[in-house]
């Protein structure tokens, strides 16, 4: 369950979204053992210029999980590669082009709704 947060290029079809949205949450299912249902995305469309990313041009996207802490090394290296091969597979994007960061929180850090830390006993 962690919370996604994806930049892409401003103008792409709903169809590229959805590709890229689903091919990220599908790495997270594969590789990390969340839940299926748990999905907490915010997709941000940003101008060509405001997506900097080194000398990358082109198809490029961006992402930052905030997640809690515990997840293996082994686990988040398998999900930058699921990641990758399904941004590759659809909807085409260039494995050099996708940046993924991870920050670790705690059970406290997180409320879902109701003003309560549900993961607090």
């Amino acid at each position: 369950m962690p919370l996604v947060t994806i930049s892409i290029l401003k103008g792409k079809s709903p169809d590229y979204i959805e590709a890229v949205a689903d091919g990220i949450n599908s790495a997270v299912i594969k590789t990390m053992g969340f839940p299926d249902d748990d999905r907490y995305q915010v997709i941000h469309e940003v101008e060509p210029s405001r997506l900097q990313f080194q000398q990358r041009t082109g198809d490029r996207v961006m992402m930052h999980l905030v997640m809690r802490a515990g997840r293996s090394n082994k686990s988040k290296q398998a999900f930058y590669a699921k990641v990758v091969e399904n941004l590759k597979a659809d909807p085409g994007i260039e494995p050099k082009n996708v940046l993924i960061t991870i920050t670790e929180n705690h059970d406290i850090d997180w409320s879902f709704g109701d003003g309560v830390a549900q993961f607090v006993t």
